[in-house]
C-alpha cells in the first residue's frame, strides 16, 4: 500500500512540474519565434516605453489639466509626425546596410548620406514649423509658443538617433542600439522625477525631457556607431536616389500610419477642445491600450535587417520562416495585451496616470483591437519594404486614413467615433498590405527579389 501510495504520488508531483515548467515553456516558445537580436533591443524598448508612462504619470499628478493637455498632444505630436519622418530614415539605412553586409560591402558611405537627408528633413520640418509658429500654439497648445519650440527640439533628437539606430540595426549591433534606447528611457524616468520633487508645475521642463534625453543617448552611443560605419573617410559616394526613391514613398506612408494610430487624441482635441478631462482620459488609455506596441517596436529592427539580408541573399526560405514566426508571435502579443487592457484598463488608468475615470471596457476593446490590426499592418508594410513595395505601402495607408476620416465625420457621439474610426482604418491598411504582400510574394518575377542601390 505504501509503495502505491508513492506510485501515486509521483505521477502527480510530475503533473505538477508540468504545469509549473508550461509557462516557462510557453515564454522559450514565444522568444524562438523572434527574429536574432529582439531580445536586445526589447530590453531597451521596455525600458524607454516604461519611461513614457513614468514621464506621463508624474507630470499628470504635478501639472494641471490644461497644462497636461498641451504636453499630450506634445507627447502625440512627438512620437507621430517625429517618428513618421525619422523612422523611414532608420529602416532604409537599415535595409541598405544589411544588404551591404551581406555583399561586403561599405557602410559608411550610407551612414554619410543618411545623416544628410535626415538633416534636410529636420530642417524643412523645423522652418514649416516656425512659419506656422502662432497657428500651432494657438490650435494645439493653447498659445503656448514655446511649446512648439520644444517640438523642434524633440524632432531634432530624433533626426539623429534614428541614423545612428539605422547603422546599429543594419551591422546586427543590437546590444548598442538597445542601451541607446534604454539610457534615454533611464534619463527620461530620472529627470521627470527630479522636477517633480522639485515642485516644478510648468509644462515647458517636463517637454524638454522629450529631446534632451534622446540627444545624450545618442552621444554616448556614438563610438559604437563609428565602429560599426568603418572609415567614415573615403571610399564610393552613395547616390541621393538610393535613399530618396524610397524615402519619398516611406516617408509619407509612415507619417499616415502615425497619424492613423495617433489620431483618437488629436481628434478628440480638434473635434471637443474644450473636454480637457476627456482628452487627458483618452491619451491615458491609449497609452496603456498600445502597451503592445513597445514591445512590437523592438522586433521591427531585427525584423526588417532579418528580411533584407534574405532578399539580398535570395534565401526564400529564411523570408517565410521570419514572416511566419514574427506574424504568430504579433497575433499572441496583440492577444494577450488587448485583453488585460480591456479587463484591467478601466481600473488602472485613474490610479496609474490620474486621469478622470471617464473610459470603460468598450473603449479599450475598440483601441486595444486598432492596436492589434495596427501592428500586422506594420508587419505586412515591412514585407512589402523589403520587396521593393514602397508605393503600394503609400497606397493601403491612403485608404486606411480615407476609412478613418469617413468613420470619424460620423454623425455621433466623439467618444464613439474617434475610439472606431481608429479600429477601422487599421482593418482597412492591414486587410490591404496582407494582400498586396501576398500578391508581390507569389509573382514569379516580383516575389524575392535582390534589392540593390
Amino acid at each position: 500500500m505504501a509503495d502505491g501510495t508513492e506510485t501515486e504520488a509521483e505521477p502527480g508531483a510530475g503533473t505538477r512540474t508540468a504545469v509549473r515548467a508550461s509557462p516557462a515553456r510557453l515564454v522559450r516558445g514565444a522568444v524562438a519565434m523572434l527574429p536574432p537580436g529582439t531580445a536586445l533591443v526589447g530590453a531597451g524598448t521596455a525600458v524607454l516605453g516604461l519611461a513614457g508612462y513614468v514621464q506621463l504619470a508624474v507630470a499628470g499628478h504635478v501639472l494641471s489639466a490644461d497644462r497636461m493637455a498641451g504636453l499630450s498632444v506634445l507627447w502625440t505630436l512627438v512620437f507621430s509626425v517625429g517618428l513618421g519622418l525619422f523612422f523611414p530614415v532608420e529602416q532604409e539605412i537599415t535595409r541598405l546596410v544589411a544588404a551591404r553586409v551581406v555583399a561586403g560591402g561599405r557602410v559608411a558611405p550610407v551612414l554619410r548620406r543618411g545623416l544628410g537627408t535626415s538633416l534636410l528633413l529636420l530642417a524643412a520640418v523645423c522652418a514649416l514649423s516656425a512659419v506656422l509658429a502662432r497657428p500651432l500654439a494657438g490650435r494645439l497648445f493653447d498659445g503656448d509658443l514655446a511649446l512648439v519650440g520644444a517640438l523642434c527640439a524633440a524632432f531634432a533628437g530624433l533626426s539623429v538617433a534614428h541614423v545612428t539606430r539605422g547603422v546599429l540595426a543594419g551591422t546586427g549591433r543590437f546590444r548598442a542600439y538597445g542601451f541607446q534606447l534604454a539610457l534615454d528611457g533611464t534619463l527620461r524616468v530620472v529627470l521627470s522625477v527630479l522636477l517633480a520633487l522639485a515642485h516644478v508645475r510648468t509644462v515647458l521642463p517636463y517637454a524638454a525631457i522629450l529631446a534632451l534625453p534622446t540627444l545624450v543617448s545618442v552621444l554616448v552611443t556614438g563610438p559604437a556607431v563609428v565602429r560599426a560605419a568603418g572609415s567614415w573617410a573615403g571610399g564610393e559616394r552613395l547616390p541621393w536616389r538610393a535613399l530618396a526613391t524610397g524615402l519619398a514613398a516611406l516617408v509619407p506612408s509612415t507619417l499616415l500610419a502615425q497619424a492613423l494610430v495617433n489620431a483618437s487624441v488629436v481628434s478628440a482635441k480638434l473635434l471637443s477642445a474644450e473636454d480637457t478631462a476627456f482628452i487627458t482620459a483618452l491619451l491615458s488609455a491609449v497609452v496603456l491600450a498600445r502597451v503592445p506596441l513597445f514591445v512590437f517596436g523592438s522586433l521591427q529592427a531585427s525584423l526588417l535587417r532579418g528580411l533584407s539580408s534574405a532578399v539580398a541573399a535570395g534565401d526564400r526560405a529564411t523570408f517565410r520562416q521570419l514572416l511566419l514566426r514574427t506574424t504568430a508571435f504579433t497575433l499572441l502579443l496583440g492577444g494577450v495585451g488587448g485583453l488585460a487592457a480591456v479587463v484591467a484598463g478601466p481600473w488602472l488608468v485613474p490610479r496609474l496616470f490620474g486621469s478622470p475615470h471617464l473610459l470603460g471596457a468598450a473603449d479599450f476593446a475598440w483601441l486595444s483591437g486598432g492596436t492589434l490590426l495596427y501592428m500586422l499592418a506594420s508587419v505586412h508594410g515591412q514585407v512589402l519594404q523589403t520587396m521593393g513595395g514602397h508605393r503600394r505601402q503609400l497606397a493601403a495607408w491612403t485608404c486606411g486614413i480615407a476609412a478613418l476620416l469617413l468613420v470619424t465625420a460620423a454623425p455621433v457621439a466623439v467618444r464613439d467615433r474617434v475610439e472606431i474610426a481608429y479600429a477601422v482604418g487599421a482593418a482597412v491598411t492591414e486587410a490591404l498590405l496582407a494582400g498586396m504582400a501576398y500578391v508581390t510574394w507569389t509573382q514569379p518575377r516580383r516575389g524575392l527579389v535582390r534589392q540593390t542601390e
